[in-house]
């Protein structure tokens, strides 16, 4: 019987998921702008208490990180289902029942309080026959009955009432890829005090029943023997349940009185901003642990039941947000507190930091306002070479000896200039002197360790005369192979030399394909007065191009 009813409430809660996820499209007001509470606005005030205002102004004007606590609707809530003893006697699920209704504030997005009050009544009836009564008390109401040692059938029908205050543990609506949920589930646990009187039918009117099924019953199966007892009984209940002396009576309620406990879990479907629907099972106890709940406390040997009885409540309940919309948000356990935050990020601009000399260092690194086209370094500051006061850009000598400084206004030092001291273009291969070749292997375009030790020496020497040129010279041209590789062996000469020793590409003249020497080889020379040429030429034939 269990298994039947926990398996209709998961087909009920299926077609209700199914309707409660609907609610939730891509037209959901939701998507609305600002959507940090749903459809209200984290800008409003009006969603602010006095204490709270504060908080939310400030905020506001971006002297608080967070935003302040918006006031929220109150739920009220009514349900109704299953309410039966987990006890010594079999429940009885289509003669049990119960209902009740609760109000609910929320503490946070993820924590409720409700106070809840439930009415329930529970009937059980056991198939199979049972002695333990002959050894109870007196007043237990088998013996006062009369049965004399015959076998009996227990049931019970106990009325309860429980007035509890629970916390409500939300799971389900901080969401990290949509906006709202559909759906939420939700743990529960709670104190509170509960009633409850148990009855017996152990009488037929005024008489014991004398129409008992007898003898063994172990070969009747359990629907054929329901359906003889339920012929017997009259399902007056007319017998007090035994008294258990430990448990408080109260007159008042003409029943016992005790504190409870309770806790359970569920699940609830969101219909609208004002509604949803919600499938609970929760337990409560008695914190007396009384085992009469089913009014019966007698095992077979006789002794007392070492398992105390506890009553179940599965529901299905309707639930209602109360509150003026324009003045507070839905309670805030079904709120995404990240849509705010996802909001702004999406709006927030591309920063561009200003630059104002366009060096490619931004003001707030910038040391310097860099006249335009002049290099600088990481900070902003105009390149200085040889650290005579004068940038690069403007410095007529480039590399000034430090016992020539210091020097005038174009960078030129004080050191008197023998004939034939400057600069001149037919002076390089003298500067330069003899540069060592580059050997690759064979249909090979990489760079060995002692091809790179040789570039550093080139790349020495033109840092020390920055006024000279080279020609990187590759061979062999005889075949669009040849061609190729002879490319490749130039251009990865002067790439290295580029942007690994930092030599600008201004200094270097492109010559790939001449006859005359090795095909393996590529020679670096000093630039003859007046020649010149590409720095890079394109490839002759790319899709030959070997590695």
């Amino acid at each position: 019987m269990t298994s039947k009813k926990y398996t209709l409430l998961a087909g009920l809660g299926c077609l209700i998921a199914s309707t409660g996820f609907a609610q939730v499209s891509p037209s959901h007001p939701y998507t609305a702008p600002h959507p940090l509470y749903g459809t209200y606005s984290v800008t409003d005030s009006n969603y602010y208490s006095g204490k709270n205002l504060q908080q939310h102004n400030d905020f506001m004007v971006g002297t608080s990180d967070y935003p302040a606590k918006p006031k929220d609707m109150w739920e009220l809530g009514i349900k109704g289902g299953s309410f039966t003893v987990n006890g010594d006697v079999n429940s009885r699920f289509g003669k049990s029942f119960g209902f009740g209704a609760h109000i609910r504030k929320s503490l946070g997005h993820v924590m409720s309080l409700r106070l809840e009050y439930v009415y329930g009544s529970a009937t059980g009836l056991n198939w199979r026959p049972s002695m333990s009564y002959v050894h109870a008390p007196a007043d237990n109401p088998w013996n006062a009955a009369g049965y004399a040692g015959a076998p009996v059938y227990y049931n019970y029908k106990t009325k309860a009432q429980d007035l509890s205050l629970q916390a409500l543990f939300n799971l389900g609506n901080i969401r990290f890829y949509k906006a709202q949920t559909g759906a939420t589930i939700y743990a529960l646990a709670g104190i509170g005090v509960n009633t409850f009187h148990s009855t017996v039918d152990a009488k037929n009117g005024g008489t014991a029943y004398t129409n008992f099924p007898a003898g063994d019953q172990t070969n009747t199966s359990r629907k054929d023997m329901m359906k003889t007892l339920k012929d017997v009984f009259d399902d007056e209940y007319e017998s007090a349940a035994e008294v258990d002396p430990s448990v408080k009576w109260s007159k008042m309620f003409a029943g016992y009185i005790t504190p409870s406990a309770t806790a359970g879990a569920g699940i609830a479907f969101r219909l609208s901003p004002r509604v949803n629907l919600a499938v609970e099972d929760r337990v409560i106890y008695n914190l007396h642990a009384s085992d009469l709940l089913d009014g019966d406390r007698w095992a077979e040997q006789g002794t007392l039941s070492p398992d105390k009885d506890f009553f179940n409540y599965l529901t299905v309940g309707l639930n209602f947000n109360l509150g003026n919309k324009s003045r507070r948000v839905e309670p805030l356990y079904w709120l995404n507190p990240l849509n705010y935050a996802y909001g702004e990020l999406r709006r927030v601009p591309e920063i561009v930091l200003p630059d104002s000399d366009g060096d490619g260092v931004t003001d707030q690194f910038d040391q310097e306002q860099t006249p335009a086209g002049c290099p600088v370094d990481t900070h902003g500051v105009s390149r200085d070479t040889d650290g005579d006061g004068v940038p690069d850009c403007k410095d007529k000598e480039l590399i000034t000896p430090t016992y020539c400084q210091p020097v005038d206004a174009d960078g030129v030092g004080k050191c008197p200039c023998p004939e034939g001291c400057g600069v001149k273009v037919d002076d390089c291969a003298t500067l330069l002197g003899a540069l060592p070749s580059v050997t690759f292997k064979a249909n090979s375009n990489t760079l060995s360790s002692d091809a790179a030790a040789s570039l550093a020496v080139v790349a020495s020497k033109l840092r020390a005369n920055p006024n000279c040129k080279v020609v990187v010279v590759g061979y062999c041209a005889a075949t669009k192979r040849q061609q190729q590789l002879s490319w490749d062996h130039v251009n990865k000469v002067i790439t290295h030399l580029q942007e690994k020793e930092g030599i600008s590409g201004d200094r270097f003249i492109f010559s790939s394909g001449q006859e005359g020497g090795d095909c393996n080889t590529v020679d670096i020379r000093a630039a003859a007065p007046g020649e010149d040429g590409p720095n890079t030429v394109a490839p002759p034939h790319p899709n030959l191009r070997k590695k």
